[in-house]
C-alpha cells in the first residue's frame, strides 16, 4: 500500500488536503480515485489508514480512517556526516534513513572537498526513504557546521563513535560491546580522511570512542552504511 509523510495532524475521522506534488503523484502517477485507500505518518501520531475522499483538478482531500501502528521512538543515533560529493552524499542519507538514524548532521573538516549541499534535495530524499521503508518518521537533517563548532557544544553523555582510518583503533563491535546502550554518535571524515590535528583532538575527547572498520580505506558512503549497520547490530531497535 501506498505510504506518504504528511505534516498534518492525525486522529480518526480527521480530514486535510495533500500538497501539489503529493496529489499529482496520486492521481496522475499511480492512478488513484475517490475510495482508493493508503497510508500516512507524520512522525508524532503513528501511522494511519486513510481514504481519498475528494479528487480536484490540483487537490486531494484525504479522509482518516483508523490506527495501524502507534508511533516509536527511533534508536538515539545522530550520524555525523564530512560532506561529500552529491552522489555519495544523496547515497549516505537514504542509506542512514534506511538504517534508522534520528539525525544527520553534515560537517566540515579541513580536508572537505565540497562546502556545497542542497538540503532541500536531501529531505526530499529523506522523505521518499521513510515512506519506502516503513519508517514512522524523517530524520532531521542539520544546516551543515564546521566541526570544530559541533564539537565545542556536544552533550558529554553521547558517546561519539569517532571511524578512525588510522592508528590503532579497537574494531568497532568489540567497542561497542564494550560500550553499551546509551545516546550515541558516529562520525565519517571526507575522502581524504580527519588532518592530523582533527584525529588528535578526536582522540582527545573524553566521550570519544575511536573504532576500526577494518584494513582497508573505505569511502565516505561504505564507511558510513557499515558504520550503522554495525551500530544496529550491536545497539540498534532490530532487537526490540
Amino acid at each position: 500500500m501506498i505510504r506518504l509523510y504528511v505534516t498534518h495532524p492525525l486522529l480518526a475521522d480527521a480530514a486535510f488536503p495533500l500538497d501539489d506534488g503529493q496529489s499529482r503523484y496520486l492521481t496522475q502517477v499511480m492512478r488513484k480515485a475517490v475510495g482508493d485507500e493508503l497510508l500516512v505518518f507524520n512522525g508524532a501520531d503513528g501511522e494511519w489508514r486513510c481514504r481519498i475522499d475528494q479528487v480536484g483538478k490540483r487537490f486531494v482531500i484525504l479522509k482518516v480512517t483508523s490506527l495501524q501502528r502507534p508511533q516509536v521512538v527511533s534508536p538515539d543515533l545522530i550520524l555525523l556526516i564530512a560532506v561529500v560529493k552529491r552522489g555519495r552524499m544523496e547515497t549516505i542519507v537514504e542509506k542512514a534513513t534506511e538504517l534508522g538514524v534520528a539525525e544527520i548532521w553534515p560537517v566540515l573538516t579541513e580536508r572537505t572537498n565540497t562546502e556545497r549541499l542542497r538540503e532541500d534535495r536531501l529531505m526530499i530524499i529523506a522523505t521518499e526513504a521513510s515512506e519506502q521503508t516503513g519508517r514512522l518518521d524523517v530524520p532531521n537533517i542539520a544546516a551543515p557546521a564546521k566541526l570544530d563548532k559541533t564539537l565545542s557544544k556536544w552533550e558529554p553523555e553521547r558517546r561519539l563513535l569517532f571511524c578512525d582510518e588510522a592508528g590503532d583503533a579497537v574494531p568497532i563491535l568489540a567497542a561497542l560491546t564494550d560500550a553499551g546502550l546509551g545516546p550515541w554518535a558516529i562520525l565519517i571524515g571526507p575522502e581524504g580522511g580527519f588532518s592530523p590535528t582533527e584525529r588528535a583532538k578526536l582522540r582527545g575527547l573524553p566521550f570519544a570512542v575511536p573504532v576500526s572498520l577494518g584494513p582497508r580505506i573505505l569511502r565516505a558512503d561504505t564507511a558510513a552504511i557499515s558504520a550503522m549497520t554495525l551500530w544496529q547490530a550491536a545497539l540498534g531497535d532490530w532487537r526490540t
